[in-house]
């Protein structure tokens, strides 16, 4: 697995645009469904992979017919139950397959880490000019689970993500001396 990152590559990244709510009048549902409509593209109907490992999506329990994941990917909250539409996160959701499979190739910051007993892999897309990106993968035996992407809106976010960043290059670093 290629891990590394940290080199601003910005003129080689092509991010698709944005989806916004106002392109659907404002209307929420079609929003949604547009959302909806770009995840199954890029997640359901092609098969992704991430450093040769298939991507496969966490699809159980179904919510409203939609895969667990999508909710992971478009909603907020850390009571499952309760999670909330989050509009930065739906907005961006056709960044999640490019920034996933290009991210070797952008130079972007990738590191490892473990969350409640799980081995996770962070993707952080930093921009200068928009709110930066960070995809969660959960790393499998033989599978990658895209787990969730959201954006970074304060400083104190980017920081404590940093910190995080340094402290696996850090470890790492010690372990190759």
């Amino acid at each position: 697995m290629c891990l590394f990152g940290g080199v601003r590559m910005a003129e080689k990244i092509k991010l698709p645009n944005l989806i916004l709510l106002e392109t659907f009048k404002g209307i929420f549902q079609d929003f949604f469904e547009a959302v909806y409509k770009i995840f199954k593209r890029d997640f359901v109907d092609t098969k992704p992979v991430f450093n040769k490992k298939p991507l496969r999506l966490k699809s159980h329990p179904f919510i409203d017919g939609k895969e667990y994941t999508f909710y992971h990917f478009t909603h907020s909250g850390d009571i499952e139950n309760e999670r909330l539409p989050d509009i930065r996160r739906m907005e961006r959701i056709s960044w999640a397959k490019p920034v996933i499979e290009e991210c070797n190739n952008w130079g972007l910051k990738i590191w490892p880490q473990i969350r409640n007993g799980k081995d996770r892999l962070c993707i952080w897309l930093q921009l200068e000019n928009d709110l930066d990106y960070i995809v969660i993968l959960d790393v499998r035996t033989n599978y990658i689970l895209p787990w969730t992407a959201f954006v970074l809106e304060y400083e104190h976010e980017k920081r404590k993500k940093q910190k995080e960043y340094e402290a696996y290059l850090k470890n790492k670093n010690r372990l190759n001396n």
